[in-house]
């Protein structure tokens, strides 16, 4: 085997890594993209369903896709495709207003046209009342951050 022929084997292997690798790259944006997207929790808002520092998947199809959904905005349709409406209870994942670059996690309490109150610690949903049933109690303070027993309501 004469030298050239080596160096045409190790600059194949090399090209093949390099395209073995932008391929890899180019998969995951897809799926990042268009699929899947992996959220950290930030804080304590979803104690203590979602802990701090919990690490969830977001399907980006639940509610369809618009314009805002792939990089840049490209206006390539308008309106929204394959979308269906959140419903009470869902966790969602949106960008807060006053600074798209900060995703929120929360859970669906109303839906649009819906009159949504707290009075003395009870949901209210078009004036009428959210019935709460207990469930149980949470003795960790390391969820509830608090010492004694805490309450867990459905």
């Amino acid at each position: 085997m004469s030298v050239a022929e080596k160096s045409q084997k190790k600059s194949g292997g090399l090209g093949e890594t390099f395209s073995v690798i932008i391929q890899a790259l180019l998969l995951a944006l897809v799926i990042r993209t268009l699929l899947f997207q992996p959220f950290s929790i930030p804080s304590g808002s979803m104690r203590p369903t979602l802990l701090e520092g919990d690490y969830l998947f977001v399907t980006k199809w639940a509610y369809g896709y618009s314009r805002y959904s792939l990089p840049f905005g490209p206006d390539i349709f308008s309106g929204r495709i394959w979308g269906s409406e959140p419903k009470r209870g869902d966790v969602v994942v949106f960008k807060f207003p006053p600074d798209p670059s900060v995703d929120y996690i929360k859970r669906v309490v109303g839906l649009p046209g819906a009159k949504i109150q707290m009075k003395d610690g009870q949901l209210f949903i078009n004036d009428v009342g959210v019935p709460r049933v207990k469930t149980g109690q949470i003795e960790n303070p390391d969820i509830t951050e608090v010492p004694q027993p805490v309450d867990v309501y459905h």
